[in-house]
């Protein structure tokens, strides 16, 4: 009987437990985790929600040890970047879709944060804009530096905004062309005269902000506002109303996410019509990796072994501000 030892939520504690490793389906694999990423807004969310039992983290990178009959197009002794519940553990299954091969160049590091790639990938594509227009980013973090990067590479124009200067001075040293802005003051003016932002992705937030009110001011006449991270949801209807933008959520990794079909039971969806599923986008990630397009190496500040992997929890609670991109090590 194989065991793994596993990272849950407990009344507000992060814990490692030991559980029974269940033997791969017909379309999952097992992965002997290398690294694992935390999602901090989201994670932190689940502790201070006094979760129990919740298998914490969705990002890791790791080498394939087992897997079911249906899965092709990976390989025992293979490394992955693996999207889905429950990271943080020495070894974990893995849906085929959301697994992708990482090449030897890339750095297993980086590859480690492909949910939160995947997220920022979806996210960009929620906006729908074409070549040549604007995008202002809203929050900084760990998730905004990656979309950040992602719009950049996809040759949009980004202007990103976060009230902590650091964060937008990290943001000016990996995007090209950024325009960093601390203050709201600032986004306006960066926008200058014209028709405003085509897409505003609010990646940050809080239940007592009014970043959607500021964001309706910031988009163009029938623009896009794409919700990514958790903030105040109420809006001044009027201003909206007299844009007619469009406030969209962007639903975690793409399509696929959620559903049973799709992520356990091995049914794609065909490609014609869903171009990018969530497994797609995981691809996706790695291929930028893989082109040296996105580096995720300067967002990487701290970094905690397996064991210590509570002192991290406590680090991103009790100081976020000072997190960016949180690292967990395993035993080779």
């Amino acid at each position: 009987m194989k065991m793994q030892q596993q990272t849950i939520a407990r009344l507000g504690e992060a814990v490692i437990v030991e559980r029974e490793l269940p033997q791969p389906g017909e379309h999952q694999i097992v992965v002997k985790t290398e690294y694992s990423a935390i999602s901090i807004g989201t994670e932190t969310m689940v502790l201070r929600g006094n979760a129990n039992g919740t298998a914490l983290g969705y990002n890791a990178v790791g080498i394939v040890v087992d897997k079911g009959a249906g899965v092709r197009h990976l390989d025992i002794g293979q490394r992955v970047a693996c999207y889905g519940g429950g990271s943080h553990a020495d070894y974990r299954l893995a849906s085929k879709y959301l697994a992708s091969p990482v090449p030897d160049h890339v750095d297993p590091e980086e590859a480690a944060f492909v949910g939160l790639g995947a997220i920022a990938i979806h996210a960009v594509r929620q906006a729908e804009l074409q070549f040549g227009e604007t995008m202002v980013v809203v929050g900084l973090g760990i998730l905004g530096q990656i979309t950040a990067q992602i719009a950049d590479a996809a040759a949009y124009r980004v202007i990103g905004f976060d009230i902590e200067a650091s964060r937008c001075d990290l943001f000016r040293s990996t995007v090209r062309r950024a325009i960093g802005c601390s203050q709201v003051e600032q986004v306006a003016a960066a926008l200058g005269e014209g028709p405003g932002a085509d897409a505003v992705l609010l990646c940050g937030g809080h239940k007592s902000d009014r970043l959607l009110d500021e964001a309706i001011k910031w988009v163009r006449d029938r623009g896009n506002i794409v919700i990514v991270g958790v903030p105040n949801t109420s809006f001044n209807r009027n201003a909206l109303f007299y844009k007619e933008a469009q406030i969209r959520i962007s639903r975690a990794g793409g399509p696929g996410r959620y559903d049973d079909n799709y992520e356990q039971a091995g049914f794609d969806y065909p490609i014609g019509y869903v171009r990018w599923t969530e497994g797609r986008n995981v691809e996706q990630f790695v291929h930028l990796l893989a082109e040296k397009r996105l580096s995720v190496k300067k967002l990487i500040r701290h970094r905690f072994d397996f064991a210590n992997i509570d002192q991290a929890y406590r680090l991103c609670m009790d100081t976020p501000e000072q997190t960016m991109g949180v690292l967990i090590r395993y035993d080779p």
